[in-house]
């Protein structure tokens, strides 16, 4: 049987850390090891590790900090410490179900990929306004399992990645998307483009708990600010494919018509209620965020 490292980048998320690392020990596939590298200089997450390293857990714990602020910097330091043959990652804020590690190896031997991703399923609390309930933002886009994920809906989150193929990539994850965020997608495009198969288990769910903080629309503008920055990003530098000058100068045009479209359907749609709104002004940011990638500026999401 094939060694599975888990890896795990966190900053400051100490409670929900434990919870996950509880998930982790009784899953039905118990990872090799489990790889935390912790972005906070100060190491607000070893008492957490030694705690659970104290009470017992069913796989080693590799813990390491790394100081400087960048969430490229983290990841690859634990694909550094890493020694499976598989390196599966998930977000220190998310929870497993205690199949998801197995359904996600069971998806890379029938399918016979390179990488597996598996949706992330927001939990939106009770609480939260109404117009954020209705209107499903958290929400991705999921498809049949085994369906080869278009480059341009490849995220982290929720993956299994071939240890080789991550191992044969210079970083892997690029520092120049260390506070802009991003990196994820940099990279897993930059493997799709080496011919690397990543296909979709729909089985393989994790939960998000959404947290307080972003329940708000100033969040979800921003959020899809950097999201419509990083598919520009990705875009213009071929990520996608091949990029002339005219693809260029259309793909600038799209985004600004499509922003101005956006603002005034926002404007039209306000009496059908604020979820409805919303919707559009988060197209308009996500096209203003296309625009701003032809300037120098960046959104720094992790600053």
């Amino acid at each position: 049987m094939l060694k599975v490292s888990l890896c795990i980048a966190t900053y400051r998320r100490s409670e929900k850390l434990e919870a996950l690392l509880k998930d982790l020990a009784a899953q039905s596939r118990i990872p090799d090891e489990v790889v935390i590298v912790d972005n906070d200089a100060a190491g607000s997450a070893a008492a957490v590790v030694s705690r659970q390293v104290a009470h017992g857990t069913p796989f080693p714990i590799l813990y390491a900090i790394q100081p400087l602020k960048n969430i490229s910097l983290t990841r690859n330091k634990t694909v550094e410490l890493a020694s499976g043959e598989w390196l599966a990652f998930i977000d220190d804020d998310e929870r497993a179900p205690v199949e998801w590690l197995a359904r996600l190896l069971s998806a890379a031997e029938t399918f016979g990929a390179d990488g597996i991703l598996g949706p992330v399923e927001p939990i939106v609390p009770d609480t939260a306004p109404a117009w954020i309930r209705r209107g499903h933002f958290y929400d991705f886009p999921r498809m049949p399992s085994g369906t080869k994920i278009p480059p341009n809906r490849l995220r982290f989150g929720n993956v299994l990645l071939r240890g080789a193929e991550l191992r044969a990539l210079s970083g892997p994850f690029d520092p120049a998307y260390g506070l802009t965020g991003g990196e994820d997608g940099d990279l897993l495009s930059r493997l799709a483009l080496r011919g690397v198969q990543i296909v979709w288990c729909d089985e393989a769910v994790v939960l998000e708990p959404v947290e307080a903080s972003r329940l708000s629309l100033r969040w979800l503008l921003r959020r899809a600010l950097s999201g419509g920055q990083d598919f520009a990003r990705h875009t213009l530098t071929g990520r996608y494919g091949a990029v002339s000058t005219t693809a260029r100068a259309v793909f600038f045009c799209r985004a600004l018509l499509q922003a101005l479209t956006a603002a005034c359907l926002a404007l039209a749609s306000w009496p059908l209620g604020r979820h409805v709104a919303a919707k559009w002004l988060i197209k308009l940011s996500a096209n203003l965020g296309k625009i701003s990638a032809f300037s120098s500026w960046r959104y720094r999401e992790y600053a």
